[in-house]
């Protein structure tokens, strides 16, 4: 992160996990917030509100949950499963598929401007599932998020044709503790990810571990 630069975030964090309100979405204000383990989340209406929950949902090394009936599935699926191919079409998708109780998304046009530049920069990656039947040209699911140290951070996942966010998670989990991750950030925890293995743990758990994950790199995620 040397070519920008840091911003510092406070220290004081209020009862429902919010640190600040407004800023920008630059490369240099994202990354520095990640590493502190602040995320921005907020709507079309609303000014950029940053978050460290007091509450993280993560997934820890040996923790992710596969039932038998995705094991069957995985074993004999015709997905194909790709890192990085079309980062611009995963993040759309996470913006525009319909999500039960949700009117609006939260992936504003500046949002989704954002993580396509610190794609283009190399610290925003993507996973892609493709089904033949679906599309040859639309990922059927997929995820993205930030790679930085020995932490995936998950900002959305879609699913376009059942268990392919799915796949694509349990694919970036394997790929990514084979490498030694720490873990991956799931931020706020939903029925999802809890039946994928994901738990809550203490804020001052979870940046003990985000401490941990930025001593040391890991090769890029997209080359196994």
């Amino acid at each position: 992160m040397d070519e920008f630069q840091r911003v510092q975030f406070p220290a004081k964090i209020d009862e429902s996990g919010i640190v600040a309100v407004g800023g920008n979405l630059s490369p240099g204000m994202l990354l520095s917030a990640y590493e502190q383990g602040v995320f921005p989340w907020y709507g079309p209406d609303e000014p950029i509100i940053w978050w460290n929950p007091g509450e993280r949902a993560v997934i820890l090394p040996g923790k992710l949950h596969i039932s038998q009936s995705m094991r069957r599935f995985l074993n004999n699926t015709k997905f194909t499963v790709t890192f990085d191919q079309n980062f611009h079409s995963v993040i759309r998708s996470c913006r525009e598929i319909a999500r039960p109780g949700q009117k609006e998304t939260w992936i504003t046009d500046e949002m989704l401007e954002a993580y396509c530049e610190l794609h283009r920069l190399g610290y925003a990656h993507s996973v892609e599932v493709w089904d033949a039947d679906y599309s040859a040209n639309r990922p059927a699911g997929g995820l993205y998020g930030l790679h930085l140290g020995k932490v995936f951070c998950g900002e959305s996942m879609f699913s376009h044709v059942t268990n392919a966010s799915k796949t694509a998670l349990i694919t970036l989990y394997r790929h990514l503790m084979d490498s030694g991750m720490v873990m991956i950030d799931c931020q706020v925890m939903n029925n999802h990810l809890a039946s994928l293995g994901a738990i809550n743990i203490p804020r001052s758990e979870y940046m003990n571990l985000l401490r941990q994950s930025l001593t040391s790199g890991l090769p890029d995620i997209r080359k196994s």
